[in-house]
């Protein structure tokens, strides 16, 4: 008993729904060969959500001890993060950027607030007349000098020394011309005195050591054997004060301009003719300084020796002030043992056989006289510092911190 008849067929197992039924499925559409591996979807890769959130984390100790926003873009730059890598960050610069890291740092209540233009470290009145202290005991020392004779011109002249050398280091030691604590000291100061040295001496002694002397020990005076230049000295001690000046006015200055630059290379294009107008102003008030002392002890002025000296000390101490310690102690190390061979081939060369050593020094002095050893190992000292400290001293990471002395 079936309730189809005869012609009726049994549905299929595979494909007896009918297709026009409500529940039946939709038929599919016959796939196409493209000869490809059928791909599976994969989790969708997903970029992080807070980049900024990422960046905090690996600076951490620099964000959590940041006075201001400026120290975070400073140490951001230290880092090699550019204001091209801040894009990446969501923000058109590194300051932005560090700005958001600043405000997102929990601190306390008694974190002090950012240093404005307005805040700027302002010159103090101890360490102005510190710097006053070498030059006028230099002068005394001069004095006494020129006022003994014999073995009190001896002793005037050990105990001026040892009252300028104080003088000098109280003067280097807090100011604008003092090492920060994040710099590390670097011994120069060996260097320093070996060319304050030979600019009293040096030009004396190898005059005399090419024409055959000395025959005596210098008696602190410009006409004798061994002749003492006592003005270029006075000098480089007189210009302690607008050294110090000058770098206090450009750690204001670059300072205020790291609180208005909204980037790496804005800031780096406004300091860079900063630093060259105040390495050229103490430039002029050491010229000045060098016409006056020669006026004064009635010597002719070495302005070429003075100026090369005194740029090459300026810059160096300049550099170091700002955490740049290593390319300053190569530059004096290399002036001060070029002078030191000059002398030493000068009196090498009396040996038997070795008179062809002295001939560089002899051709030098022939053309720009003895202190053109002094001008050229200086001066192109100066010039590797000054190109070194174009690139340097014009990054945001060497004005990190405000100039506590100033």
């Amino acid at each position: 008993m079936f309730s189809g008849g005869p012609g009726a067929r049994a549905p299929e197992a595979s494909g007896g729904a009918d297709p026009h039924s409500p529940s039946a499925p939709a038929p599919r559409a016959p796939e196409v060969s493209t000869g490809r591996k059928p791909t599976t979807p994969g989790p969708a890769r997903r970029s992080p959500a807070d980049p900024v959130k990422a960046l905090m984390h690996r600076h951490r100790e620099l964000c959590e001890r940041a006075v201001d926003p400026l120290e975070i873009a400073a140490g951001l730059e230290a880092h090699g993060v550019t204001d091209r890598t801040a894009v990446r960050f969501r923000h058109r610069d590194v300051f932005s950027l560090a700005e958001e890291m600043y405000a997102r740092v929990p601190r306390d209540l008694e974190t002090p607030p950012p240093l404005t233009a307005e805040q700027a470290p302002r010159a103090r009145a101890d360490w102005a007349l510190l710097t006053l202290l070498p030059g006028v005991l230099c002068a005394a020392t001069v004095a006494g000098i020129r006022l003994t004779d014999g073995q009190s011109r001896l002793v005037a002249a050990l105990v001026g020394f040892l009252a300028v050398s104080l003088a000098m280091r109280a003067t280097l030691s807090r100011g604008p011309l003092g090492i920060p604590d994040r710099a590390p000291t670097t011994g120069t100061s060996t260097w320093t005195y070996w060319l304050l040295a030979y600019t009293a001496l040096g030009d004396g002694l190898l005059t005399a050591a090419v024409t055959g002397g000395p025959d005596a020990l210098p008696t602190g005076v410009a006409d004798a054997p061994w002749p003492m230049a006592t003005a270029p000295v006075l000098a480089l001690a007189l210009s302690c004060a607008p050294a110090a000046w000058c770098a206090h006015l450009f750690a204001a200055r670059a300072r205020r301009k790291l609180t208005v630059s909204r980037g790496l290379e804005d800031f780096a294009a406004s300091v860079r003719p900063l630093l060259l107008g105040t390495f050229a102003l103490y430039l002029c008030a050491l010229t000045a300084l060098s016409a006056l002392s020669g006026a004064a002890l009635d010597e002719t002025p070495a302005h070429p020796q003075v100026i090369a000296l005194g740029a090459l000390l300026f810059l160096a101490r300049l550099l170091t002030v700002h955490g740049f310690t290593h390319a300053p102690a190569v530059v004096l190390i290399a002036a001060a043992t070029a002078q030191a061979t000059a002398l030493a081939a000068a009196f090498a060369s009396r040996l038997p056989g070795c008179g062809f050593l002295t001939a560089p020094v002899e051709a030098l002095v022939d053309l720009w006289g003895a202190g053109g050893i002094q001008t050229l190992s200086c001066g192109i000292g100066a010039l590797a510092l000054l190109i070194h400290g174009n690139r340097k001293l014009t990054r945001a990471s060497a004005h990190a911190q405000a100039e506590d002395p100033c």
